[in-house]
């Protein structure tokens, strides 16, 4: 049975104010949003109403105690404009699976499913249809309720906001192998998508600019010798034909796009490997000129592909491959995305 939801629908789109030919990622927001409330241990009714602000006391939990977690989705036009959805039921279990660690109520499919479909169909012209574009969806949740009292909330709220997005990167991206600062430890919520463990990155991420990179490849909390993550996504190192990726653990996020990319590797016939790789491997091969690609995946940008890394002082250039792993990669995940190309997997949902 669906989900009950109530509309509030806007009196007028805003959406003529947007140019669709140059959108920015993730800061142009669409007319609707959706909102659901945890009170006196329940669930209560969605509403979709107008993008607006949300309204919180000062001594809400989510200021004080950080129990927040969000989800990164994206919806596709194929050229007969229907809606499309990329694992879409991924994203709702691990969203609850970060709400059990952070002691967050899971939320029930229903209102996430439903909730999203009815948003998507209310707010569908602002899926964008140009190359490269799509509807980024951010599903988040968070601790309403209020007290300065170090313990889980008794409200929480459960929003759903959408923004027409163009590319999250452009072009190839350097990073610098991090030696003292960790983004997850062991027991930790590294596999959760806590608000936290962002906010935790930007600090050496900072660093890491203003010496002229781009980006961190996060390592081990204790040794700092193995290869974790790269940025905010998951990251893949090719050596000669070998793909390989760390194994998701309490410190590493189980990336969907990860998830894809290990699964179309092995049906492509890419030597694929999930092992831990230690970054000396790494530096070794860069030196031996073996090491061709690297690169990051997430939802935002699909797959990043980094042009050089820097480690103890060096600078470590990889050569351009003419047919990369990363080009061909990307292009079947878009396509399947796009409903350009058949898809085995059932990943592919049609709204």
């Amino acid at each position: 049975m669906a989900t009950h939801i109530e509309i509030q629908p806007i009196e007028k789109s805003k959406i003529d104010t947007v140019d669709f030919n140059n959108l920015p990622f993730g800061s142009v927001f669409s007319d609707h949003m959706l909102e659901c409330d945890f009170i006196n241990g329940a669930w209560q009714t969605p509403v979709i109403k107008a993008y607006s602000p949300i309204s919180l006391d000062p001594s809400s939990k989510i200021f004080h105690y950080g129990q927040s977690i969000f989800e990164g989705m994206k919806a596709y036009k194929d050229t007969d404009h229907n809606t499309l959805l990329f694992r879409p039921l991924e994203n709702f279990k691990r969203l609850n699976k970060s709400a059990e660690r952070l002691m967050i109520p899971e939320i029930p499919e229903g209102i996430f499913m439903d909730g999203l479909q009815k948003l998507l169909e209310i707010d569908n012209q602002w899926i964008p249809t140009n190359e490269g574009s799509s509807l980024y969806i951010r599903p988040f949740m968070f601790a309403s309720g209020n007290g300065f009292h170090a313990s889980p909330a008794d409200a929480y709220k459960f929003v759903i906001c959408t923004a027409p997005s163009g590319a999250y990167f452009a072009g190839k991206v350097t990073v610098l192998i991090e030696e003292k600062y960790a983004r997850a430890a062991n027991g930790g919520v590294g596999f959760a998508k806590a608000g936290g463990n962002y906010a935790a990155q930007f600090y050496p991420t900072q660093l890491a600019i203003e010496k002229g990179y781009n980006q961190v490849i996060w390592t081990d909390d204790h040794s700092h010798q193995y290869i974790e993550e790269a940025g905010a996504m998951n990251i893949f190192i090719r050596i000669n034909d070998t793909l390989i990726t760390s194994p998701t653990s309490d410190r590493i996020l189980d990336g969907i796009t990860r998830k894809s990319i290990i699964q179309l590797s092995k049906d492509l016939n890419i030597d694929m490997e999930v092992r831990k790789i230690t970054v000396s491997e790494v530096v070794a091969a860069a030196q031996a000129g073996t090491l061709l690609e690297m690169f990051g995946a997430g939802t935002a940008a699909v797959i990043s592909p980094i042009a050089g890394f820097g480690y103890q002082n060096s600078d470590y250039e990889l050569p351009e491959v003419k047919d990369s792993y990363a080009s061909l990669l990307k292009k079947t995940i878009t396509d399947l995305q796009t409903n350009k190309t058949e898809d085995p997997y059932g990943w592919r949902v049609q709204l």
